[in-house]
């Protein structure tokens, strides 16, 4: 776990104070942090989780972290590495990755994840916390706000299999090389909406052009939400295939959530 400051504000280093940061949280995962900004004065923590590809093949989850701290003021970003995945640099969280056909977000994965996310909430909680993920990070960010409800504020979800069972059935035909017919215990988004706290700000996009998460599968969970009162904000982004953290789209949608969320008391 390493923390990645950007340079301290002179006026601070001028008066001599030590401005305290956010610790690590206590986990095995591997995090990153993200930020400048004194402890007391964080009042949005963003969470960042990657997709299921390899590291190759999928956004840079610390990249998207360090540019959404640049723009949103008095915010940090942690981003995880999901149990069993490794990044570029070598790094890795223990745990089994998994065959990657939806199979890996499982509950005792999100317990692990949900206590990494508590261990950095309980330092600032003054700080809304905003979780955001693409691909298998936004079902695995959409479980946990239906079973951890009290955890997160918001959530950005990127191209999401929220309705996992279908996305199953419909990768099986897209890639019939893997395994997609053995039952999995992963949890399905659409199951846990029930659980997702009334007053919960959501934002979701898909690509229009998205063969891989078509729209079919993110928005009856957008439904979902809107039939229990939750204000989701779902768009389809016109000439774009698969999105994910790497596109602007995504902070854009990610500065709008935190514009109309308000601050905690």
């Amino acid at each position: 776990m390493r923390f990645r400051p950007t340079l301290l504000i002179a006026g601070a280093l001028l008066a001599g104070c030590a401005v305290e940061r956010i610790a690590p949280p206590q986990t095995e995962l591997h995090t990153e942090l993200f930020g400048d900004t004194g402890r007391e004065s964080i009042r949005t923590l963003f969470v960042v989780l990657h997709g299921d590809a390899r590291p190759a093949n999928r956004a840079n989850s610390y990249a998207f972290a360090q540019a959404v701290v640049k723009a949103v003021p008095k915010s940090a970003a942690l981003a995880i590495l999901r149990p069993g995945y490794a990044d570029a640099m070598g790094n890795a969280s223990p745990g089994e990755r998994g065959a990657g056909t939806g199979d890996n977000y499982t509950s005792e994965r999100l317990q692990k994840i949900a206590a990494a996310i508590a261990s950095a909430k309980a330092q600032v909680p003054a700080a809304r916390v905003i979780l955001i993920g693409d691909n298998g990070g936004a079902a695995m960010a959409a479980d946990l706000a239906g079973i951890r409800p009290r955890l997160i504020d918001g959530m950005v979800l990127v191209s999401c299999p929220c309705t996992l069972p279908e996305w199953r059935k419909y990768m099986k035909k897209r890639a019939p090389s893997l395994n997609w017919e053995s039952p999995v215990p992963s949890l399905d988004p659409l199951k846990t909406a029930g659980g997702v706290r009334p007053d919960l700000r959501a934002a979701m996009l898909v690509g229009a052009k998205d063969e891989i998460t078509p729209g079919s599968f993110s928005r009856p969970y957008a439904e979902a939400l809107a039939l229990r009162g939750i204000a989701t904000d779902y768009r389809i982004v016109p000439d774009r295939g698969q999105l994910s953290l790497d596109d602007p789209e995504v902070l854009d949608a990610t500065r709008r959530l935190v514009d109309h969320m308000p601050e905690k008391p």
